[in-house]
């Protein structure tokens, strides 16, 4: 299956190809290392530090969006997803909203971390194998056109820190060979698409406790904004 690149001007759900019919938008989480990790691996005071893949799953927790609310006092995901495409540089002046870039770096909480910029995040794997193998599929099948791979795994047995190891998680689109679900990244943003074939996108958003948006008759790829001219 190839990835998808869904336009600003047609709400998601008219440009899902066959056979999905639902969407969901989930909230990527922040990364959380512990106290003090930060300080422990600057070399100087100026240097930038952002944790690898392994050291967020062995040592981080996942952060969410709902708790950098509270921290930061942005007041919607709405409003905390602009204020991330702020900070990376990802909108047009006009749509820009600097105000709330401030808001939320100024109010981070101590060695608290952006999700991965256009990254499926590393701490939805293990829900995304379970979710791919719950109708007994036992291989999964990956698209990366920037890297120019794709290919398959298999799905049983297979650990969250390896699937990190072996697959470009940017701008990837990741389905089983029955093509009952498929995950995928989306560029300059921090969010992961889930796509279903079956009607019970909602019932898995709340098992798994994903925070998400179901994705609507007019819910665009800038859900933030609705639809961009």
């Amino acid at each position: 299956m190839d990835y998808i690149w869904f336009n600003y001007e047609k709400p998601i759900l008219e440009q899902l190809p066959y056979p999905f019919t639902e969407a969901a938008i989930l909230l990527n989480p922040f990364i959380q290392m512990p106290i003090g990790w930060t300080d422990a691996k600057k070399k100087s005071e100026y240097a930038h530090v952002y944790p690898k893949l392994e050291e967020s799953l062995q040592l981080g927790r996942p952060k969410s969006w709902k708790e950098v609310l509270n921290d930061t006092r942005i007041q919607s995901y709405e409003e905390l997803a602009v204020a991330l495409k702020t900070s990376i540089l990802a909108f047009k002046k006009e749509f820009a909203r600097p105000d709330l870039a401030n808001q939320l770096n100024n109010n981070l909480s101590q060695d608290l971390y952006y999700p991965r910029e256009d990254n499926i995040s590393e701490f939805l794997v293990s829900d995304i194998l379970d979710v791919l193998c719950s109708n007994g599929a036992d291989t999964l099948l990956y698209s990366a056109p920037i890297f120019d791979q794709t290919g398959e795994l298999p799905i049983k047995n297979i650990t969250q820190v390896e699937v990190c190891r072996e697959l470009p998680l940017k701008e990837i689109i990741i389905t089983n060979k029955q093509r009952d679900y498929a995950f995928l990244s989306v560029f300059d943003s921090f969010i992961t698409i889930f796509l279903t074939k079956e009607k019970k996108i909602e019932e898995f958003v709340n098992k798994k406790k994903w925070e998400a948006v179901i994705c609507g008759p007019e819910t665009y790829i800038s859900w933030y904004f609705g639809k961009i001219d």
